[in-house]
């Protein structure tokens, strides 16, 4: 073939291709994810007081903090799942012990979570809560329902 039907025929597959990503973003938008969900309603729903931006600034720092680090455990008990893999190509006892670690630290994060949620909901008032567990419930129930 020539060179510039070669040249042609790639731009025009580049340029396809950049248009069906526009397209589908367009016609297929990705959901929110619940985290965002849940801090949109809480800063742009719920009509929070000073007081209260102020308690739920300090408790989304501190955990901040320990999902970090949970995320960290997750990642190192990934690279141990991947070692184990490597090791055993197969289910064996290491692979095994190092899902189980990482479904631990998964589990850990959750709770932490709740937590978190639970703590911001005490900072709202009877009318906020009820918002807020509105969208807590949808959050965890969207792609269920």
């Amino acid at each position: 073939m020539k060179p510039r039907l070669l040249l042609l025929i790639a731009l025009v597959a580049f340029f396809a291709a950049i248009a069906g990503v526009f397209l589908g973003r367009h016609f297929f938008p990705q959901p929110a994810a619940a985290g965002v969900e849940l801090h949109d309603v809480l800063h742009s729903k719920l009509d929070l007081d000073d007081h209260q931006k102020r308690q739920i600034d300090l408790l989304e720092q501190r955990f901040a903090v320990r999902r970090r680090a949970l995320e960290l455990e997750l990642k190192a008990d990934n690279a141990r799942l991947a070692d184990a893999i490597e090791a055993e190509h197969g289910n064996g006892p290491q692979v095994t012990a190092a899902v189980d670690k990482s479904h631990q630290a998964m589990g850990e994060l959750q709770k932490e979570t709740l937590g978190h949620i639970f703590a911001m909901r005490q900072v709202l008032r009877p009318d906020q809560a009820r918002t807020f567990d509105q969208a807590v419930v949808h959050a965890l129930t969207d792609d269920v329902r």
